[in-house]
């Protein structure tokens, strides 16, 4: 069956949708379905995308193309609204990443559409009209559940209506608080007379906690502002943007242009509509000039209204209801969502590692049962189709209040979508495959042309049992993630996506396995059920591997969805985590697929477990490891054979401790400030700082070498870090250099990731690919801009020149000074590079490497799918090339032990 799976869109959550559509694209049973990519730009164009643009991190990324891009410069990454490119040329920049088509071909394209949009023109009814219109089926709710389930204001009125427990709120239409600064004070003072503090203010369409804020003090200025921020509308005081530095006027104009945390371009400013952000600094300056106080931005993609709710203090919990044999609702085992501020936002619902999810939330049986009962009442009176995910609060008096219902989910990996479904048996391809067959039968129960929907079930349903008595042998894949580096949380994502990559291909027996260390610091491996594997938090992964039970309300549930789990699971499904020893590991597998990231794992120590028991395993060899941790000795070797790297200092705690301020001086006096300070044996732009100051070296060193685990407030504060942002502790750490462009006449940052195989002769052979220009909004990449969907600009191929000719020449010899460093090195399997590179007026290429990663980070988008997919390997087809040199390189080593 051809699944048309339609990802993008016009709302602010594009991105999510995005990376929702790359996950259903990938995780869809190839036994049953054949996926068709179907990209909707934000113009309302509908794209069948070449495939290999799904592995790009964001959109921006892809789309608009750099050649569109050149016109305008490329001083700020933007999405193509704001180029202002004519009919012509938004066609020539669909023909560069695909073909555009109309809707009405979709009919002959495909014979279902899986919906991934979210927000407005997603969620809202529109798309699911015009499939109506056309006889195509697709997923989740019709048109009239979903109006409802994308107006929050309207939703509250009918859950009051019907009886239903919600947070008291007042609405505030657009129109209204737009005509006079009196009606703006009539509403606050309605406000503050009606509620308690502190009040949530937010959109009444939007998703992703976009537009949200919690309001806490009665004061006008700061209301008008809440409020106006939820309807996209924002000042900028001129004064404070003076006082910024150029690099943080560029960062503030993105941050105020970003469809997430800030308004959203375009907008209007002073009655023109600005489209682009290089326009929107342009004109700053002009008003700053003018002896203008502030400026207001009026974003064009604004709200009809906006909620003022009750604040209700408790715990939070996000339940999904589906549908069972006869339509009935069954909710799924409601999460509750452990956060470390009030809101949960963006940044905490997908970085991984930053919120918690308790599966079931931690109340009583009877109290979890009630919310069961409250959601699947909802989703029966708002006539939800298929699947919903309704949101709820508990408070602290045990009332329940229900919000926010939701006619689609999130579909990243560990989203509640698949989270939730997991702890009844099910895995994200076996669940999608059962939405797809729901949907079908509910689009029959509606449809006035039932002859072609039958032949799709009977199709679907015909296959379901061909493929049950299946049986076949398939090699076993131990793919293996978790540890306990500052790099957790990424290596349960890079593990998690290997293992659903390896076993929805049909080739590959994957069995995922966590690993973990006891008070003895002894390694423990645990086989963790699917429930485990889709948690993103490697902590709760650890605690739940090790007391694991299955509540009485899970076991309801098992039961209650007995149909759905007899047809779709496997009946092999295991629930529990098993505990086993390495020689157990050893017995049951065929390659070890080591997901880990920093230590253990990179550096060695499992190499060397896995070489003594004759297991083959993906990447570099022992010795290799064990240099490339280390980012002092790698760059170091890298000197010593004529390589550029930055000037470096091996800061260490024995010498710390003896005389602090004799090993300060000894850093000043090696590298001047501003320098950058960071582990010499961490990734994943882990405690990675700019370091300015002795005051601010003296922070970092202090909590650097630390004696207790936890990291003090006072030194969380000092350090600047994020909410649940770690910082490890250690014996020693590197500095570097600041690396600038030194009068090249460009200067970029790139990552370049390679492969490896064997020649006819027995000889290793290098395919570097093409490099990635890396953009970080404040010189460091951040964690954000690495992982987090949407976010960071990772350009490929990198822009070394604007002359077609000459960008690759710089690239080719780019690569060869890469593949040089990387034979020196002895890297093996795959590998990933980091490095400056300065290219001088005489043609002259300098190449300042950064580090090395010997186990690369294998999220959904991570910059080396991007360039693989350029040589033309599809992810699994990436993942295969690795595991079968993994092999073919043990047979060699074992060979020569043997001879």
């Amino acid at each position: 069956m051809r699944i048309g799976i339609l990802f993008g869109g016009r709302s602010r959550q594009r991105e999510i949708s995005f990376a929702g559509g790359r996950t259903v694209y990938d995780l869809l049973d190839k036994y049953y379905f054949e996926p068709v990519p179907i990209f909707i730009d934000s113009f309302g164009n509908f794209i069948l995308l070449d495939w290999q643009y799904l592995y790009k991190g964001s959109i921006r990324d892809f789309y608009p193309p750099v050649s569109s891009v050149k016109k305008q410069g490329t001083q700020y990454q933007v999405y193509i609204e704001s180029l202002q490119l004519n009919k012509e040329e938004i066609n020539e920049a669909i023909a560069s990443v695909g073909r555009k088509i109309v809707p009405e071909e979709l009919k002959e394209m495909v014979d279902f559409v899986f919906l991934a949009l979210h927000g407005p023109y997603g969620e809202d009814g529109t798309i699911q009209g015009i499939l109506d219109f056309y006889d195509i089926p697709y997923s989740g709710s019709g048109i009239l559940p979903s109006a409802i389930g994308i107006n929050k204001a309207l939703q509250k009125q009918l859950m009051l209506d019907m009886g239903i427990k919600v947070a008291y709120s007042e609405n505030i239409d657009r129109t209204y608080w737009m005509k006079s600064s009196e009606n703006r004070i009539n509403f606050f003072e309605k406000v503050k007379n009606k509620f308690d503090l502190p009040v949530v203010i937010k959109s009444s369409t939007q998703g992703s906690s976009i537009g949200v804020s919690i309001f806490k003090e009665w004061n006008f200025d700061l209301f008008e502002e809440a409020v106006n921020k939820s309807f996209f509308i924002t000042k900028i005081k001129l004064t404070e943007w003076e006082n910024l530095q150029p690099e943080e006027r560029k960062f503030f104009i993105q941050q105020v242009c970003d469809i997430y945390i800030g308004i959203g371009i375009p907008f209007i400013l002073e009655g023109e509509i600005v489209y682009h952000p290089a326009r929107l600094e342009q004109k700053l300056h002009e008003y700053l000039d003018e002896g203008h106080k502030s400026v207001t931005l009026f974003s064009l993609q604004t709200e009809p209204a906006v909620l003022i709710e009750e604040f209700i203090d408790g715990k939070e919990f996000s339940c999904i209801v589906v549908e069972g044999e006869h339509g009935e609702p069954i909710a799924l085992p409601p999460t509750e969502i452990i956060k470390q501020s009030a809101i949960f936002d963006y940044r905490a619902k997908y970085l991984p590692g930053i919120s918690r999810k308790i599966t079931p939330i931690h109340l009583t049986e009877e109290k979890i049962n009630e919310i069961i009962s409250a959601c699947e009442n909802l989703y029966a009176k708002l006539h939800f189709d298929v699947y919903a995910r309704i949101d709820g609060l508990i408070n602290k008096e045990g009332v329940i209040y229900l919000n926010d219902p939701n006619t689609t989910s999130g579909m990243l990996p560990s989203s509640f979508f698949f989270h939730q479904a997991a702890e009844i048996g099910l895995s994200p391809s076996q669940f999608l495959t059962y939405i797809i067959h729901k949907s079908l039968q509910k689009r029959l129960s509606f449809s006035h042309k039932a002859d072609h929907l039958n032949k799709l079930i009977a199709g679907l349903e015909s296959n379901l049992l061909d493929k049950s008595s299946v049986h076949s042998h398939k090699m076993n894949v131990a793919v293996i993630f978790g540890g306990y580096s500052s790099e957790r949380h990424i290596s349960i994502e890079s593990g998690r996506n290997v293992f659903e990559k390896i076993s929805s291909s049909g080739k590959y027996s994957a069995i995922p396995v966590f690993l973990s260390r006891n008070n003895a610091d002894e390694f423990e491996f645990y086989i963790l059920p699917m429930s485990l594997l889709l948690k993103d938090n490697a902590d709760d992964i650890k605690e739940k591997a090790a007391h694991y039970k299955i509540e009485p309300v899970i076991n309801y549930i098992i039961h209650k969805a007995n149909y759905i789990t007899k047809k779709f699971a496997s009946s092999k499904y295991q629930f529990y985590p098993v505990k086993i020893s390495f020689d157990e590991l050893a017995d049951m597998t065929d390659f070890a697929f080591i997901g880990l990231h920093g230590r253990p794992g990179e550096d060695g120590q499992l190499q060397k477990l896995l070489e003594e028991r004759i297991i083959p395993y993906n990447g570099s060899g022992i010795d290799s490891s064990q240099i490339t941790i280390n980012k002092y000795l790698t760059n170091e070797i890298l000197k010593e054979n004529g390589f550029e790297i930055p000037q470096h200092f091996l800061v260490e705690k024995n010498k710390w401790e003896v005389n602090p301020y004799s090993l300060i001086e000894d850093i000043e006096n090696n590298i001047p400030y501003p320098f950058i300070a960071k582990p010499s044996d961490d990734g994943c732009s882990s405690a990675v700082k700019m370091i300015k100051s002795r005051d601010e070296l003296l922070v970092f060193m202090d909590a650097m070498f630390r004696e207790v685990e936890d990291l003090p407030p006072i030194m969380r504060q000092n350090l600047d870090l994020k909410s649940n942002e770690e910082f490890p502790q250690k014996d020693y750490f590197v500095v570097e250099e600041l690396i600038g462009p030194n009068d090249a006449i460009h200067f970029l940052e790139i990552t370049c990731g390679m492969i490896t195989s064997f020649d006819e002769n027995g000889s290793v052979k290098y395919e570097i690919f093409e490099p990635s220009e890396a953009l970080a909004q404040k010189g460091i990449l951040s964690l954000e801009e690495k992982f987090l969907a949407g976010e960071g600009q990772n350009i490929t191929p990198a822009r070394f020149s604007s002359n077609k000719d000459n960008n690759k020449s710089i690239s080719d010899r780019v690569r060869n000074v890469l593949e040089k460093a990387a034979k020196v090195l002895n890297i093996e399997g795959y590998s990933r590079i980091d490095a400056f590179v300065r290219i001088f007026s005489d043609n002259i290429v300098e190449v300042v490497f950064i580090e090395v990663n010997s186990l690369p980070g294998l999220t959904p988008a991570t910059v080396i799918f991007h360039q693989a997919a350029i040589n033309g390997y599809k992810p699994f087809e990436f993942l295969n090339h690795i595991i079968h040199y993994g092999i073919e390189k043990s047979k060699k080593r074992e060979f020569i032990r043997q001879n």
